[in-house]
């Protein structure tokens, strides 16, 4: 084909950031199409009555990012195989969370790219506290 260009990914290869910074109606309106209906979601006084420091993020959310992480850098007629992922710390309404990564590994047979995804939250903006740290499966078109 004139013009076209395969795209290369190596190894160390950046993932471009993905950003959102979710309030606490976005957290209820999440939590409505989610099914996830916990009070700790979107009312902050119930949140710092339970211990905590305010409505926090749900994990499905985070899974979210890190999976529009992982739609991006496959781009147009890619797919996403599969995301994981853990929380290591909670993300509270009015954080900036923000996924990067790097290409961990391209397989040349199968044409797989893993990605190695971190994800960062603080109110002062990414980079206070790694909130999530996980992985996805890529293929490129």
């Amino acid at each position: 084909m004139t013009g076209h260009r395969e795209r290369q990914v190596v190894a160390g290869q950046d993932v471009l950031p993905v950003e959102l910074t979710p309030d606490a109606i976005g957290l209820l309106r999440f939590g409505a199409v989610t099914r996830n209906a916990h009070r700790i979601h979107y009312d902050a006084e119930f949140a710092r009555s339970e211990g905590l420091a305010g409505a926090v993020v749900m994990a499905q959310l985070h899974g979210c990012l890190f999976h529009r992480a992982a739609a991006e850098f496959a781009g147009a007629g890619g797919q996403v195989r599969e995301v994981g992922w853990r929380n290591r710390a909670p993300g509270h309404a009015g954080d900036r969370l923000v996924v990067t990564g790097t290409v961990e590994s391209v397989d040349a047979i199968s044409g797989a790219v893993t990605l190695d995804l971190v994800e960062r939250c603080g109110a002062g903006g990414a980079g206070d506290v790694v909130c999530c740290r996980g992985r996805a499966v890529v293929v490129l078109r």
